[in-house]
């Protein structure tokens, strides 16, 4: 045991992919870490940024994927800290966007190990915003939701149907495989004409997007071959993506 190095643990939120989304403070973390603990969704080009000597492990969280348990990493990351040092455990996104990076942060502060939050661009934000596609804009969307399309018992949030009576834009997280259902509740709402648009891997080189209405996306995710992980966006600010836009040019020209 290395009892000459203080039990540490960061929470570092990785960013949405793209490595050069990384805030520079957490890159400093990483420079820093004896050990690191990464998630699936992190890109790994980060890992290189590490001290030659870090210890890496490698705890993938990812839908459909088989991953460690989350109670077995608090204790990962407590017994590493204890051994080690400073441990960073590295996320997508944000930590505390559905990332259950306050579950580990009370668990490792439960043995009175000190925990340091760097907080991450969530894809939430980041996603629509690198397709050009506003969360908000005046006289169009007043407000956002932020959803998970699973519960923890793989079940479609109930609060995706409280959100789809508003006028707000909807970001679902981890709800690519729930699509149709989704499909369905805001089709029951009235609104197959309102603009949706699917992100997969958003940020990265792998990324692909699907525009499209409620009414077709089905079609248009099938024929863009899109998967996890992903974000969909729903609301008229999806009809201010340049795509969209050329298209009602188009429509116009040809009328």
């Amino acid at each position: 045991m290395m009892k000459n190095k203080k039990a540490k643990i960061t929470l570092v939120g990785a960013g949405p992919g793209d490595k050069d989304l990384i805030t520079v403070k957490g890159l400093r973390a990483i420079q820093s870490a004896d050990v690191i603990l990464y998630d699936a969704l992190v890109n790994e080009e980060l890992l290189d940024e590490a001290p030659t000597n870090a210890v890496k492990v490698f705890v993938g969280k990812r839908a459909g994927v088989p991953c460690i348990k989350q109670d077995k990493i608090n204790l990962m990351l407590v017994q590493h800290a204890l051994e080690f040092g400073h441990v960073v455990r590295l996320k997508g996104g944000d930590p505390f966007i559905f990332g259950r990076g306050h579950e580990e942060m009370v668990y490792a502060e439960s043995f009175d190990i000190p925990v340091d939050i760097v907080p991450g661009i969530s894809s939430v934000t980041s996603v629509p915003l690198i397709q050009q596609v506003p969360l908000t804009r005046r006289n169009v969307s007043e407000s956002f939701w932020v959803l998970t399309g699973s519960t923890k018992n793989h079940q479609l949030s109930e609060d995706i149907k409280a959100a789809a009576k508003t006028t707000a834009t909807l970001v679902i997280l981890m709800g690519i495989r729930k699509l149709p259902i989704i499909r369905d509740i805001l089709i029951s709402e009235g609104k197959a004409d309102l603009p949706i648009m699917l992100v997969q891997s958003g940020s990265t080189e792998n990324e692909k997007v699907a525009l499209g209405t409620v009414d077709t996306i089905l079609t248009k995710a099938e024929e863009e071959q899109i998967g996890t992980p992903g974000i969909i966006v729903i609301g008229e600010v999806v009809g201010l993506h340049p795509n969209f836009i050329k298209e009602k040019v188009a429509t116009l020209c040809l009328s």
